[in-house]
């Protein structure tokens, strides 16, 4: 049995994890910061990496109680080196190689979008390769996934990521920190659904117009969605908004994005499909990342894999994580360090 210590600090969660190669997850501590940037509306760097400092050590030591361990049981440490607020990762990184310089056992240097792009074989075993939409708020790209360090990337935002789109519309709403949570919480609250759309009817970025100029695009553009939504709200009253407003809104938006997400999924999906045809094991589709947590873009991902498997007459699977390893954790770091070190490398 190999047991690996993951830890990632890039941005406001100071987390700390050990896997094993048998995908069990033995620990995962989370040390959430979000009270301390709530006020600020968004994550203060410096804070971040005051935070990280002081209760790195105490979420080490956590983890390894939680899983039953001493320090002599690892037989290797991940840590996120990037990309990230570098005040948080330096603080990780440097964490992780000390404790591996000192138990002489290997340090592996994780890309924190390697360790969402890995999070389906640590959940689902999805078997490679597969086609993956990474969804969060610093990041949307759509990569196929073929091993270890083995990835193409097929499109990417041309500005803004979906996750940052929610963020900072909510914020616009007047909704707490982080808005993409909140956004799905008041979108639930819209009662006519069709209204929402004709009050507010908000933009598709980059969809494929009438002459058919985006129909094999994977690009993703969400700088004009978020404009649009400072107009809507600038439209309204003069004053606090009101509730149906902003589940009219919520609606609106959450829609949009998600419209988005999926005409982009099926380009991609109908090339990896092409792709790979004579060598794929399970056709499927994964969705990993923050945004990935809300449940009206899995369904429509859910629904546009039964789609699209009718028309080409075979099964594609889809899989998301589970709700616990959406958004930034150190199980996905370590669960990477292990595929790395499956890999050789």
């Amino acid at each position: 049995m190999v047991y690996v210590l993951g830890i990632e600090t890039s941005c406001d969660e100071t987390a700390a994890a050990i896997i094993s190669d048998k995908r069990e997850i033995l620990s995962n501590v989370v040390l959430s910061q979000l009270e301390e940037h709530a006020a600020y509306g968004g994550v203060v760097p410096e804070i971040a990496a005051r935070s990280h400092l002081d209760n790195i050590d105490v979420i080490v030591r956590a983890a390894l109680k939680d899983a039953k361990l001493q320090f002599d049981d690892i037989d290797a440490v991940a840590a996120t080196c990037g990309p990230g607020l570098i005040g948080g990762v330096m603080i990780g990184m440097m964490t992780g190689k000390a404790i591996a310089a000192a138990k002489n056992i290997p340090f592996l240097a994780i890309n924190h979008l390697e360790g969402h792009a890995l999070t389906p074989r640590l959940s689902d075993d999805v078997p490679f390769p597969y086609l993956l939409l990474l969804v969060s708020g610093g990041h949307t790209q759509i990569l196929i996934v073929e091993n270890a360090g083995i990835y193409k990337r097929l499109g990417t935002t041309l500005d803004d990521a979906a996750g940052e789109c929610f963020d900072k519309s909510g914020k616009l709403m007047g909704l707490a920190y982080p808005g993409g949570p909140n956004v799905e919480k008041m979108a639930l609250l819209c009662r006519d659904k069709d209204e929402a759309i004709k009050r507010f009817p908000l933009p598709r970025p980059l969809l494929e117009n009438k002459s058919g100029r985006n129909k094999n695009s994977y690009d993703f553009s969400f700088s004009g969605l978020k404009s649009a939504v400072r107009a809507s709200v600038e439209s309204l009253p003069e004053g606090e908004l009101q509730k149906k407003d902003i589940a009219d809104l919520s609606y609106s938006l959450q829609s949009a994005i998600s419209d988005v997400l999926y005409d982009r999924c099926k380009n991609a999906l109908g090339y990896y499909l092409d792709l790979y045809k004579d060598s794929i094991i399970k056709p499927s589709l994964v969705v990993a990342g923050g945004v990935s947590a809300n449940m009206v873009i899995r369904k429509n991902l859910q629904l546009l894999c039964e789609d699209a498997g009718r028309d080409k007459g075979c099964e594609i699977a889809f899989s998301a994580p589970p709700l616990s390893l959406c958004t930034d954790n150190a199980a996905m770091i370590a669960w990477a360090g292990i595929e790395r070190l499956n890999a050789g490398l």
